[in-house]
């Protein structure tokens, strides 16, 4: 009877690691659809970016704090996007100023087993995409954003970045 279950077990391991979906919700039960790979809920909360003074080997599409010319930005086509104004953007208080990391880890990677980019958090996958958290009236409904913090603006369909100083909306 043990080898009848055990045979009967291999197969139904193989189907359904095959249909397995690499998805995350954060704060809801259910994604919008298959494509999203992480989706956040409708609390008045957003992404925080890291706070870094060099961002060594960043590729395409990665966001961050810079602390060195005080701006929120993006690499796009091989070179930084100032999201804000630079030399406005304040240091985030509750950023790691430590240099804290444990050994053969780069970071988190979703949607591979693993990754050649560098970050703390790499979403890796040609088919899924990041839903950021969504919320109306960023500047109004987030009462004490923390320098970095990352939404979708429903009220004004954009994305908003804070830089510690004032919200930066890019359509």
């Amino acid at each position: 009877m043990k080898k009848y279950i055990t045979l009967a077990i291999i197969p139904a391991a193989f189907f359904f690691s095959g249909n397995a979906k690499a998805q995350i919700a954060i704060g809801k039960t259910t994604m919008t659809n298959d494509s999203v790979l992480l989706e956040f809920g409708t609390e008045a909360k957003g992404i925080i970016l890291p706070a870094v003074n060099t961002a060594p080997g960043a590729v395409n599409g990665t966001f961050v704090l810079d602390n060195t010319v005080k701006s929120v930005r993006v690499m796009q086509n091989g070179a930084w996007t100032d999201l804000s104004t630079a030399g406005q953007a304040t240091a985030n208080p509750y950023a790691n100023a430590g240099t804290d990391t444990i050994p053969g880890i780069n970071g988190v990677v979703m949607g591979a087993a693993t990754s050649s980019k560098p970050g703390v958090l790499v979403l890796e996958s040609t088919t899924k995409a990041l839903v950021l958290p969504k919320v109306s009236e960023a500047n109004l409904n987030i009462p004490s954003p923390v320098a970095g913090t990352m939404v979708y603006d429903t009220q004004a369909s954009m994305l908003a970045v804070y830089d510690g100083a004032n919200w930066n909306y890019w359509k």
